[in-house]
């Protein structure tokens, strides 16, 4: 085996398994553990999906969300050790893969549409709520 056999045997066995379908566009919960002091506790992100990037170990998302008009944007390593689990809430229907245009955005025409029930990549797929 050459060494990148071995580096991609390693990456493979610490990978997440457990992630479910997140496309561009959706609503999703990044649920996040804290370390306080001795304590631990989970916090809650909720906010839109507007970008992926990389794949593999290193892959990474951003999550943005506007609270009391502030846009906040987070990235989050997907199989950091530090994300407990993600949760799809909505699904939306984008045609871009970056959605960067949303930070210009205000009001209504921040909001992305629903997908439409019909389509055959989307059945099957569960939300919360």
């Amino acid at each position: 085996m050459g060494a990148q056999e071995i580096l991609a045997s390693f990456n493979t066995e610490a990978l997440k398994t457990d992630i479910p379908r997140m496309d561009i566009g959706d609503t999703i919960n990044v649920h996040a553990r804290i370390v306080e002091g001795e304590k631990e506790r989970i916090q809650i992100f909720q906010g839109v999906l507007i970008s992926r990037k990389s794949s593999g170990m290193h892959e990474m998302i951003t999550v943005r969300r506007v609270t009391d008009n502030q846009g906040v944007e987070r990235m989050w390593p997907i199989n950091s050790p530090m994300i407990a689990k993600f949760e799809v809430v909505r699904r939306a229907d984008a045609r871009r893969s970056k959605l960067y245009y949303l930070r210009d955005r205000v009001g209504k025409s921040r909001r992305l549409r629903d997908r439409r029930r019909g389509m055959k990549h989307v059945e099957g797929q569960k939300t919360v709520g």
